[in-house]
């Protein structure tokens, strides 16, 4: 390549034939003047306008797509050179291939980059390019105002819906964690004694308060907050907010009286809300302090716990004792008929058809009871429901306080064309304490000293979480006679044991129809709950029982059962029993009562009977379903709300009712009324 000196301007000859090579000119000018513009070109920052020329005396260009890199390099570029020398330059490098300005433009920009108001795809996403404006663009922009080319906008965007979309992501998993977390400290709270929690606990949802009436809860939390700052006053020595908060306190508390809803308190309650609310208002102001008011609350908590810990074994047993009393009306009905009993002559005293006690093609009922009335519902609602009330016969055993009268009620009212026979426990001497492991256990220093002197403080203190088990109907024998069926009707081949809180509402000769295929017991189970399978009734920490039965095995219930007497004799049921009322004497493997070693006894030999025979609860469990009520055939008041007491549940008392004879004269001399 050659140079012409001597001119102004400079010049350069292409396409020449001699003369030398111009290549090196060229080269060593694209080294020198065109590396800080080839630098800023290569990242597809300089562009030329529409018609591939570049104006260098006029501020005005049209620039799209040029960002604030490109507009500060051809500033630069610009004061370096003429026009001329530009000119030039850009001449020798349109045809220089990978050198020329459109292969940078080109090489910077992505292969799916369209110009001329072409698609472009940008990140995957198609954007269309805006058409271009002309603009009043200064060289001299700061770059801090300057306009984004469509690329770095379209990122720009999809970055910024990067960020909303994973806030959002973020936002809603802390609200997922806060939820779970608000749940997971309600179910913990529901485990909490709520006598102690109670109406306050903050965890607990608004429809699992009983109380929702909000101007009684804020009356008390009132009082409770006037209480605290008591405390701090008298701490800090400010006597009169002290006497103050007490007044206002005794005033609310006059306000609120037994009121349990907003309906029932007096009119004068808004005047106490709104003075006690200035007062709580401005003892805060005095005396609050975070950690004093923290640690009172937490002592008045320990303290309302503890009283109400004591206030529940109270009343728990109170209503065991009330449980198990047997109530004015009834006590005067057996002691009337008693006195009757004994004023018959011997031979007034016996019962008709004493021929199909032992008849073995009869229905025959096995009743245990202590209580006139209850036992008369029994057979009362049997025989009212029987379609061959001929063919049932009833072996009622009493105890000897309790036999006379048992007598004489069904003597003034026998059961219709049934068979019925009373008879007295002591009466049967096979029945010793030689012979039955209970009987000589009830006799043992140690179970007096739990029945008996339950009232000294060490074995109260042992046996107050079990006060059931102190039930004084486990000291009788008409209890654990359940167990010696076949000793008592030996000539019996099948018997249906009922339990005297039980009300029969449909014929149950179907029952002698069930095959028990080989077991002994036919029952209704009770597993529907986890509480009633094995481990709720035996001790599985003692290798005996883990050995031998499955503590998820399913409960079933006494109080209608089928006993197979055939199979109980070929199968020593009773000696089973004896068995483990031996090992159990120190009561390692049970508590007291029969279900336990019924359990045990009859361990896989239990035929599980249809539910709708017997439906159980209506003595504790007050959300019985009435159709399953009254679809039962029995239905059994097991529980402390026996239906002939004052606990009873009313919804459930009638069923009951319907079968006692309020007409009768010594019903009605006795107070007894619905």
């Amino acid at each position: 390549m050659g140079i012409k000196r001597g001119g102004s301007s400079l010049g350069v000859h292409r396409n020449r034939v001699g003369g030398g090579s111009r290549f090196p000119v060229l080269s060593l000018v694209l080294i020198l003047v065109l590396s800080p513009m080839v630098f800023f070109l290569g990242r597809g920052i300089y562009s030329n306008d529409q018609n591939g020329s570049l104006n260098s005396n006029s501020k005005d260009q049209e620039l799209q797509g040029v960002d604030w890199r490109a507009k500060l390099a051809l500033k630069h570029v610009k004061s370096l050179f003429s026009k001329e020398v530009i000119d030039v330059i850009k001449a020798n490098t349109d045809d220089m291939g990978p050198l020329s300005l459109d292969s940078f433009r080109k090489n910077n920009f992505s292969a799916s980059w369209k110009v001329d108001g072409q698609e472009n795809v940008v990140d995957g996403v198609n954007i269309q390019e805006t058409p271009k404006v002309k603009q009043d663009t200064s060289l001299d922009v700061d770059h801090s105002q300057h306009d984004d080319s469509p690329a770095n906008l379209a990122r720009r965007q999809l970055r910024e819906k990067r960020r909303e979309r994973r806030a959002a992501e973020l936002l809603k998993q802390d609200d997922d964690v806060t939820l779970k977390l608000e749940n997971a400290a309600i179910e913990r709270s529901k485990s909490v004694d709520s006598a102690v929690l109670g109406k306050y606990s903050i965890w607990r949802k608004e429809t699992d308060n009983e109380n929702v009436d909000t101007t009684v809860r804020l009356m008390r939390d009132q009082m409770i907050m006037a209480r605290v700052y008591v405390s701090l006053a008298l701490m800090k020595n400010k006597t009169d907010m002290a006497h103050e908060l007490q007044a206002r306190i005794k005033e609310s508390q006059r306000a609120l009286g037994d009121a349990t809803t907003d309906n029932d308190l007096n009119h004068s309650a808004p005047e106490k809300i709104k003075a006690m609310g200035q007062l709580l208002s401005k003892a805060r102001d005095q005396l609050y302090d975070c950690k004093l008011v923290t640690g009172k609350l937490r002592a008045m908590l320990q303290s309302a716990d503890e009283q109400v810990r004591s206030l529940k074994k109270q009343s728990t047993f109170l209503s065991q004792l009330a449980a198990k009393t047997i109530p004015n009306g009834i006590h005067c009905l057996s002691m009337r008929l008693t006195i009757e009993y004994y004023l018959l002559p011997p031979e007034k005293r016996k019962f008709p058809k004493r021929e199909n006690l032992e008849n073995p093609n009869l229905y025959h009922y096995a009743l245990f009871s202590d209580n006139v009335l209850a036992a008369s519902v029994v057979v009362n609602s049997t025989i009212m429901n029987a379609k061959e009330p001929e063919k049932h016969v009833f072996h009622l055993v009493s105890d000897k306080l309790n036999f006379g009268a048992m007598n004489m009620w069904f003597l003034l009212n026998p059961p219709g064309k049934a068979t019925i026979h009373v008879e007295n426990v002591d009466g049967f001497k096979w029945l010793n304490s030689s012979y039955c492991p209970v009987l000589r256990q009830l006799e043992s220093a140690a179970m007096k000293e739990f029945y008996f002197k339950a009232d000294h403080h060490t074995s109260l203190s042992a046996g107050a979480s079990n006060l059931k088990y102190r039930n004084p109907k486990y000291l009788s024998m008409l209890n654990h006679l359940r167990f010696y069926l076949p000793q008592v009707y030996p000539k019996l081949n099948k018997i249906l044991f009922l339990d005297d809180d039980i009300v029969v509402q449909k014929d149950l000769t179907g029952l002698w129809k069930v095959d028990l295929h080989g077991k002994v017991n036919g029952a209704v189970e009770t597993c529907g709950e986890s509480f009633h399978r094995f481990d709720k009734y035996l001790n599985f920490s003692n290798p005996l029982i883990a050995r031998n039965f499955d503590p998820n095995a399913c409960g079933w219930a006494y109080g209608m059962n089928m006993f197979d007497l055939k199979q109980w004799k070929k199968r020593d049921i009773t000696g089973i029993y004896h068995r483990w009322q031996n090992l159990n004497e120190d009561r390692v493997l049970w508590k007291l009562g029969t279900l336990p070693p019924g359990l045990m006894t009859f361990y896989g030999l239990t035929h599980p009977l249809d539910k709708s025979w017997h439906v159980l609860g209506l003595g504790y469990n007050p959300s019985i379903n009435k159709s399953d009520i009254e679809n039962a055939a029995v239905i059994h008041y097991n529980g402390n709300m026996k239906p002939w007491l004052e606990l009873a549940m009313t919804r459930y008392r009638s069923y009951w009712v319907k079968y006692i004879k309020f007409d009768h004269p010594y019903v009605r001399g006795c107070k007894i009324s619905e």
